[in-house]
């Protein structure tokens, strides 16, 4: 099977610059980006981890998120760490972006920021989660496997790759899974681009009750470049 392209990091500040310029959606589309290239996480598991598996009941971001086993790849437990800048940024401005638009909210405001918990964290445009498909295939023993897949959502991805003239782009960063800042406990450890003007929010911070104040929505249209 051909290996998808490793993208270098000019392509990839590339990449979020157009998708923040040109996107329906630029917060919910920079973040699946950056959890592909920052966590390396997979489309599926992008369309299946749900708010609690991201969010204290606090409502803060969880330093580390364990990928349940029903969601990855081989249906083996790991651990990914969304520590990264701007990775956290996009964070905080999709679920501000989710909360304006009162999209699967709970009764209770004071957990998890007012979301419910077993909501999907990546959502449609219209708000709603995405379908799974299942499928089948032969493995390499010859044996048939059952598995679901996100046709959805991986073909939205591979049209943001194309649209910024990229063929042959990866949902995820490969490399993040060989011990990058991404994939190990570590506070901020790599930057990539600029997402600027990709959070047309209001404020980009955590509502209250997160631990954290709200703060302007040039937060989110900040430069991050050290890592590159």
């Amino acid at each position: 099977m051909a290996q998808a392209t490793v993208l270098r990091p000019g392509q990839y500040r590339h990449l979020l610059r157009v998708t923040a310029a040109i996107s329906r959606d630029p917060e919910r589309d920079t973040l699946v980006l950056l959890l592909g290239i920052m966590c390396g996480m997979r489309v599926n598991e992008i369309a299946q981890i749900e708010v609690q598996d991201v969010l204290f009941p606090s409502g803060a971001i969880r330093q580390e998120v364990s990928l349940r086993a029903a969601v990855t790849k081989g249906c083996s437990q790991r651990c990914i760490y969304p520590t990264n800048r701007a990775l956290f940024e996009a964070l905080e401005c999709y679920l501000t972006y989710r909360i304006e638009r009162r999209w699967r909210m709970s009764d209770d405001p004071q957990r998890y920021r007012g979301l419910r918990a077993d909501s999907k964290l990546v959502l449609t445009f219209k708000g709603h989660k995405y379908s799974m498909k299942r499928k089948r295939r032969i493995n390499q023993a010859g044996e048939e496997i059952d598995y679901v897949a996100c046709d959805a959502l991986q073909a939205h991805v591979t049209k943001l790759y194309r649209d910024a003239g990229i063929k042959g782009g990866s949902s995820k960063n490969r490399a993040a899974h060989d011990g990058s800042p991404a994939t190990r406990p570590g506070t901020f450890a790599g930057e990539p681009s600029t997402f600027a003007g990709s959070c047309r929010s209001r404020t980009c911070g955590p509502i209250p009750g997160g631990g954290q104040e709200k703060v302007a929505a040039g937060f989110c249209a900040r430069t991050v470049s050290r890592f590159w």
